[in-house]
């Protein structure tokens, strides 16, 4: 959708007619920020008689005091007054704020018309739906009773603001002995006893039996020869009972739960969605745990579970062991949609030609290699043909950059990084991004590029789903810092852009829940002990904040791995995502061709890692060659013709 300038900021309409760059002068806005910052500080403590409200009059984030004035008053103003604020904003995040808070305040104050009136349609968060659902039990029952069901259906207590809508749909029996169960039992697999009390007092006789023998499932050590034949009216309680102790089962000892199950499922009455479910758990821990005694058992039933999960396990098994007629059966079964996909794809051509039909294998790869990730990369090489990347162009017009300058989502942003609120600027970046239409989307990203703001361009071509725009959700940003470092070091600098893309999507300023910081993501006691190898002062956790200091530090550290592993930059790449001792393990009880060792990588996340950075390599490398894949290799011959074992290792 196209948002045309709602309120233009004053001196803005001259501006646009006397510039060509799409972005405002900082001192332009100098004595209007001034008044706004303020402003927002007195209106977030709550100190109204500070505001000026002359003064921030058609600035243009004068909605962010209002909204600060609106949330204070609630639930003391009118659903009407809500909505015409929503109204003014609905091309802001404030509109979405303002309506959380109105329905949880509406709610708590059981104004439920108001509710209703505010909400735009179901909205997120269990409190909220709790309110909005007993908003709907008077004028909309059955949606309630639907809501309600689903809302109680945890195995956790739920907030206060459910509990009129609970008692009253067990009033009017749209929760009811059935939904109590099911909800006790929950309770009883999330170890919850206080919850399984409490409803355990409202069950009858029928349900005796289910409850017996959960408390026995709880206090022994092995599980029972048997269950019970029918809990509940017409049995109606078995499938949450099995449902249940399979679940804390499986977990525990997966061989012991797969050995129960086998005694009770031909007698269990319970319907077939239910056992479905119990076994593609089993097989789940089967396979992820690797016991091969109950690997036969496994295949009987992959074929009906239909699971991509399921068969992505049972294939990486199949390529450890090489056993090439397996791999070619599992990815046949592989459901249509996930099949097409270029790893799958590329292992079923790998297991073609491993089996002598090089004509199918061929087709496979090409298939593969249509695409653009590391699979197809390597399909590509065995077809000896240039990579596809796929890119979409990412040019803008004068007239379209214009267009963008003036939405007020980028004016906001504008005025909020200018009073230093970057936060707020990137909740209204990217929710513009999410929302415009894609023509308009593509002139944001474009702004971002031109502002020279690289970590909002990678997050705008991922909020508007820009997959083939490739410069970019791959910018240049750190060129000369890469390079430079990268010549220093001896590092591929293209690794290096790789390597800061996938940790960092280019924030200089990310910090991971680690702990790890900058755009290499490096943590505090690495570059503590870099800067000793280096000879130069630590940094310390903020300084290694800087771009350029952390390129050179992450650089150092990629060289490390590469002389670790002999300069190959598929086991470094590893190593720098998972550390070089767990690396040094896998290729210690590993060997065999690069595409095996990568899926024989235990860890999904490092799996994923080393083919995206290496994959994003050439995508950089292709880039700076005028987006021709001409000359450009996803690994150099060394490395495809390695062994990926304990020789890789240097001694």
């Amino acid at each position: 959708m196209y948002w045309p300038p709602r309120s233009l900021p004053r001196r803005l309409p001259a501006l646009l007619l006397c510039i060509t760059l799409p972005w405002l002068s900082t001192s332009l806005y100098a004595s209007d920020d001034n008044a706004l910052r303020q402003a927002l500080a007195s209106a977030r403590a709550g100190d109204w008689q500070a505001i000026n409200h002359g003064a921030i009059a058609g600035h243009p984030l004068e909605g962010y005091v209002e909204y600060h004035l609106l949330k204070r008053q609630l639930p003391n103003v009118s659903a009407n007054e809500v909505n015409s604020f929503t109204s003014r904003y609905s091309d802001s995040p404030l509109a979405g704020w303002m309506r959380g808070e109105a329905i949880s305040s509406y709610g708590d104050a059981r104004r439920y018309d108001d509710v209703l009136a505010v909400a735009d349609g179901e909205p997120k968060g269990t409190e909220q739906r709790c309110h909005y659902f007993t908003a709907l039990l008077r004028s909309s029952p059955e949606a309630a009773a639907m809501g309600g069901r689903e809302l109680w259906h945890a195995g956790q207590s739920q907030p206060p603001a459910c509990d009129t809508l609970f008692s009253t749909l067990q009033s009017r029996g749209a929760i009811g002995p059935n939904e109590n169960w099911e909800r006790l039992t929950l309770a009883w697999r999330d170890g919850n006893s206080d919850l399984m009390d409490y409803l355990s007092r409202q069950t009858t006789s029928a349900w005796s039996s289910g409850l017996t023998a959960l408390r026995d499932a709880a206090s022994s050590p092995h599980l029972p020869a048997r269950l019970p034949d029918c809990v509940g009216p017409n049995c109606s309680g078995n499938g949450a009972l099995y449902t249940a102790i399979m679940h804390k089962a499986t977990r525990a000892n997966v061989s012991a739960a797969l050995a129960a199950w086998q005694r009770w499922s031909p007698s269990a009455i319970i319907a077939d969605e239910r056992k479905h479910a119990i076994e593609h758990d089993l097989a789940y821990y089967i396979l992820a745990r690797d016991i091969e005694s109950q690997y036969a058992w496994v295949d009987s039933v992959l074929p009906a579970l239909n699971s991509e999960t399921l068969l992505e396990l049972r294939i990486r098994r199949a390529l450890r062991e090489r056993d090439w007629s397996g791999v070619l059966t599992w990815t046949n079964l592989l459901p249509a949609d996930a099949a097409e996909n270029a790893r799958w794809q590329y292992w079923k051509g790998r297991a073609l030609e491993q089996l002598g039909n090089s004509s199918e294998a061929q087709q496979a790869y090409a298939n593969a290699a249509q695409q653009r990730e590391f699979f197809a990369f390597a399909a590509a090489d065995r077809l000896g043909q240039p990579y596809a990347l796929n890119l979409s162009n990412t040019t803008v017009s004068e007239n379209l950059r214009r267009q963008v300058a003036a939405l007020p989502p980028v004016i906001r942003a504008e005025a909020l990084l200018r009073i230093n609120e970057p936060g707020l600027a990137n909740s209204e970046w990217y929710g513009a991004a999410a929302q415009l239409d894609p023509e308009l989307a593509q002139g944001l990203a474009d702004y971002a590029q031109q502002r020279g703001w690289p970590a909002r361009l990678v997050q705008t071509t991922i909020a508007a789903k820009q997959w083939d725009a490739l410069p970019w959700r791959f910018p240049e940003a750190y060129r000369d810092d890469f390079l430079s470092w990268g010549r220093s070091t001896g590092v591929d600098p293209y690794l290096l852009m790789a390597i800061a893309r996938r940790e960092s999507a280019y924030n200089p300023e990310a910090l991971s829940p680690a702990g790890a910081r900058g755009l290499m993501q490096l943590m505090p006691g690495t570059a503590t002990q870099l800067s000793r190898q280096m000879g130069i002062a630590d940094p310390g956790p903020y300084g290694i904040l800087d771009p350029a200091l952390n390129i050179r530090f992450g650089s150092t550290y990629v060289d490390d791995m590469l002389n670790r592993y002999q300069g190959n930059r598929l086991a470094a790449t590893a190593s720098y995502n998972a550390g070089p001792g767990r690396v040094d393990r896998w290729l210690a009880n590993s060997n065999g061709e690069f595409d095996l060792f990568v899926e024989s990588i235990p860890f999904r996340e490092t799996r994923n890692y080393v083919q995206a950075v290496l994959a994003y390599r050439v995508i950089f490398e292709s880039l700076a060659n005028n987006a021709s894949t001409q000359g450009v290799s996803l690994l150099t011959p060394a490395e495809r013709q390695a062994d990926y074992g304990p020789s890789l290792m240097r001694r």
